[in-house]
């Protein structure tokens, strides 16, 4: 898995591709970048899509790993954070024009076995437990403002659990970084 970071020539392009396809998605015309533009087929990494509507999430999907080239996981991952998360219901046509998209590419999971591994604002959690699973991206701390125990806790809630469940025996703690791009920035 390559660790290639994008440019921003290539991040531009990726967030073209997602809301082209959402275009799409939603019936309107979306235009892509061209390939020049895009990341090669080599560069195969996990990532999210994330939609924000008002500075509200509106949808939010991703992959930690892939098989298939970035491009093609942005693509599914855009047109299933339209209209596959199931806390939101289906993106409108009406609505493309007031969301604004954001890309997370991420690093290989890491398994820790000490939290104090974590730096807030670095790195995302990926908690497993044997009665749930949640993850939140690294950026969702820093918008909150958490300290790492907080973080851990609100990624245990995300999973379902308890806050404080981090700390059983049970759970496995993975952590990631990533490359983090919007709309807003690029603009």
């Amino acid at each position: 898995m390559s660790e290639h970071e994008l440019s921003p020539r290539e991040q531009k392009a990726l967030l073209k591709l997602a809301r082209g396809r959402i275009a799409r998605l939603v019936g309107r015309e979306g235009v892509g970048p061209s390939r020049e533009e895009l990341p090669g087929p080599e560069i195969k990494r996990g990532a999210f899509v994330t939609l924000h509507k008002q500075g509200r999430l509106r949808g939010c999907i991703g992959n930690f790993i892939s098989d298939e080239p970035l491009t093609e996981l942005i693509e599914d991952m855009a047109m299933a954070a339209a209209s596959q998360d199931p806390r939101f219901p289906p993106l409108s046509g009406a609505e493309l024009d007031k969301v604004d998209l954001e890309i997370s590419v991420l690093s290989p999971l890491r398994r820790i076995s000490d939290v104090n591994e974590i730096k807030v604002g670095t790195h995302g959690i990926y908690m497993v437990s044997p009665r749930g699973r949640g993850v939140l991206l690294p950026q969702v701390a820093t918008e909150y403002g958490w300290d790492r125990d907080t973080f851990l806790d609100q990624t245990c809630v995300k999973a379902g659990l308890r806050p404080g469940c981090w700390r059983d025996p049970d759970t496995e703690i993975l952590i990631f970084s990533a490359q983090i791009f919007g709309e807003k920035e690029a603009d």
